[in-house]
C-alpha cells in the first residue's frame, strides 16, 4: 500500500511535468492493478468466545493473532440473531425490514430483486468474487449467482462433513449434538472449506479479489476431530452462572431451545442436566478451537503467498449463542448474548494495529465500511461507514445499533409481532410491537452498568423514564426509515 501511494504521487508529479510516456506505459497499469483485496471470513453461531475477547475458556490463537494485527470491535451487533436474516442484511447492507427476510426460507431477492450485494458491488468494480463455504444461508437460500464471478463452492451443508461417524450419518440431518471421530480435519466441512480456500488463493493470480469464506462450526452439532477433543479432555468448562430465567422478562423473549431439542441425545422437554450441559459447553469451545485452526491455515497461506500486504481481512460471526444462560440454548432472541458478535478487521496499512474499539457498530455497516477502505464510491445502504476507526482516526458514529426478532419464526407470512431492540454502550431497550396496530405489547430495559448479563428487566423503574422516552423515539424513527 505504501508503494501504491508513492506511485500515485510520482505519477501526478510526472504528469504535471509533461511525462506522458511514463504515465501511459508505467503508472496507469500499476495503478489499475493495485486494488486492495478482501478476505471476508464469516463464522456461524460464534459469540465472542475468543481469547482476544478475554474469554478464559477459549483457545483461539489464530484469530487472536488476527486481532493483534488489526482492530477488534467490542460492541458490534447483528441485525437479527438467526442465520438467513442476519446474512441477508450484512450482505445487502439493508436492515431486515427492507430485505423482508425474517425467517430461514425467504431469499432477499424476493423483496429486493435488483439489490446490489456487497460482493456484487466489488465485482462491478473489477474484482474477482468467490464464495467458499456458508456465506448466505443454506440450503434453500444459499445461492446468489449475481454476487459471484464463478459458482459457489461448498455453499450448502450436507450430512457428510457435518458428521463423520457412520452411526450419526445414518440418522442425519440431526443425530447427536456432539461428535468426535479419529479423522483428519478435512473429514469435516470446515476442514474442506479451509482446503478449498487455500487452493483458491493459489489460483487467483494477480486479479484483485473479494474472497468470502464461511465456516460452519461452532454451529450445532458440535463436531470436530478427536485430536481437538483430546486437547480439552481434562479441562473443566464451567456451567453458565445464570441459568435461571431472568426476572420480569416478557414471554416474547423466551423460547424452548427448539434448535437443540432436535438432536437425538437431547430431551424434548425440561431442563438440560448438568452432565449434558457440561458436554455441550465443552463441545462448543472445542468446535471454536477446530474452526480457529482452519482460519489459521487460510491466513498462513495468505501470508505465504505475500497477499497479506494488500488484503483487508474481515472476520465476523452472523450472531451469538446462548450456552444455558437464562435457561436458553441457541440464538433467536434480541438479547446481548445472541446479537453481540465478534468483529475483527485487519487492514494492510496497519494504522490501528492491536486496537480494541468500544464504538457501537452494526454488521449492516460493513458494506459501506469495506467500500470506503477499498476506495470505492459510497454505496446505497442502510449502514454507515466506520472506516475511520480502522484508519486510526477520530470517529463520531451514532453510538447505537438496532436488532429485531419476531415473537415466532414466520416461515411464510410477515410476522404479527416484532421485537425491536436498540443497543448502546450502557443500555439495551426493546419494544414488542403488534405490527398491524403499532401497539407496544411489552418493553424491556437492561442497564449494562450494573447488569451486563441482562438478568433484570428494569423498564418499570421510574428513574429510567427519560432514557425510555428517548429510546422509544429512536426505535420509531428506525422503523420509519
Amino acid at each position: 500500500m505504501t508503494d501504491f501511494k508513492f506511485i500515485q504521487k510520482l505519477s501526478l508529479l510526472l504528469f504535471r511535468c509533461g511525462c506522458f510516456v511514463y504515465l501511459v506505459l508505467f503508472a496507469i497499469p500499476v495503478l489499475a492493478q493495485k486494488k486492495t483485496n478482501v478476505l471476508f471470513i464469516v463464522v456461524d453461531d460464534l459469540r465472542p468466545a475468543l481469547g482476544s475477547y478475554d474469554d478464559k475458556n477459549a483457545s483461539s490463537p489464530n484469530i487472536d493473532q488476527l486481532a493483534a494485527n488489526g482492530t477488534l470491535f467490542t460492541n458490534a451487533y447483528c441485525q437479527q440473531a438467526v442465520c438467513a436474516p442476519s446474512r441477508a442484511s450484512f450482505m445487502t447492507g439493508k436492515k431486515p425490514d427492507h430485505t423482508q427476510v425474517w425467517n430461514l426460507e425467504t431469499h432477499f431477492r424476493k423483496a429486493l430483486p435488483n439489490v446490489v450485494t456487497l460482493p456484487q458491488y466489488f465485482k462491478n468494480n473489477g474484482y474477482y468474487t468467490r464464495q467458499i463455504g456458508k456465506i448466505y444461508h443454506d440450503p434453500k437460500v444459499a445461492q446468489d449467482p449475481l454476487s459471484w464471478s464463478v459458482p459457489e463452492l461448498l455453499a450448502v451443508t450436507t450430512n457428510k462433513g457435518k458428521y463423520a461417524l457412520e452411526s450419526n450419518l445414518a440418522k442425519a440431518p440431526k443425530s447427536t449434538a456432539t461428535e468426535w471421530a479419529d479423522v483428519a480435519d478435512s473429514a469435516y466441512i470446515d476442514g474442506m472449506v479451509a482446503d478449498a480456500a487455500i487452493k483458491e488463493l493459489n489460483q487467483v493470480g494477480n486479479k484483485p479479489f473479494f474472497l468470502a469464506v464461511g465456516f460452519r462450526r461452532p454451529h450445532l452439532p458440535f463436531t470436530a476431530p478427536l485430536s481437538y477433543w483430546k486437547k480439552n479432555q481434562n479441562r473443566i468448562f464451567p456451567l453458565s452462572p445464570d441459568t435461571a430465567k431472568a426476572t420480569k422478562v416478557p414471554d416474547f423473549s423466551k423460547h424452548n431451545s427448539v434448535e437443540l431439542r432436535g438432536y437425538t441425545d437431547i430431551p424434548d422437554l425440561g431442563p438440560i442436566d448438568e452432565k449434558k450441559s457440561a458436554e455441550l459447553i465443552k463441545g462448543y469451545y472445542t468446535s471454536v478451537t477446530f474452526m480457529d485452526e482452519q482460519v489459521g491455515k487460510v491466513l498462513n497461506e495468505l501470508k505465504r503467498l505475500n497477499l497479506d500486504k494488500n488484503t483487508i481481512v474481515v472476520l465476523l460471526s452472523d450472531h451469538g449463542f446462548h450456552l444455558g444462560e437464562h435457561g436458553l440454548w441457541g440464538k433467536t432472541t434480541n438479547s446481548k448474548l445472541d446479537t453481540r458478535v465478534p468483529l475483527i478487521i485487519a487492514d494492510p496499512e496497519k494504522l490501528a494495529v492491536g486496537k480494541k474499539s468500544s464504538s457501537v457498530v452494526q454488521l449492516v455497516d460493513l458494506y459501506a465500511t469495506l467500500s470506503e477502505l477499498c476506495g470505492l464510491q459510497k454505496p446505497d445502504t442502510d449502514g454507515q461507514s466506520f472506516a475511520k476507526i480502522i484508519k486510526g482516526k477520530p470517529f463520531t458514529g451514532s453510538g447505537v445499533a438496532f436488532s429485531q426478532f419476531p415473537n415466532q419464526m414466520a416461515y411464510t407470512n410477515r410476522p404479527a409481532i416484532m421485537g425491536y431492540t436498540i443497543h448502546t454502550a450502557n443500555f439495551s431497550y426493546t419494544e414488542w410491537i403488534e405490527l398491524q396496530t403499532n401497539k407496544v405489547l411489552a418493553r424491556e430495559l437492561y442497564d449494562y452498568r450494573t447488569d451486563q448479563a441482562e438478568n433484570h428487566n428494569v423498564v418499570a423503574d421510574a428513574k429510567y423514564k427519560k432514557q425510555i422516552i428517548g429510546f422509544s423515539k429512536q426505535i420509531s424513527t428506525y422503523r420509519l426509515n
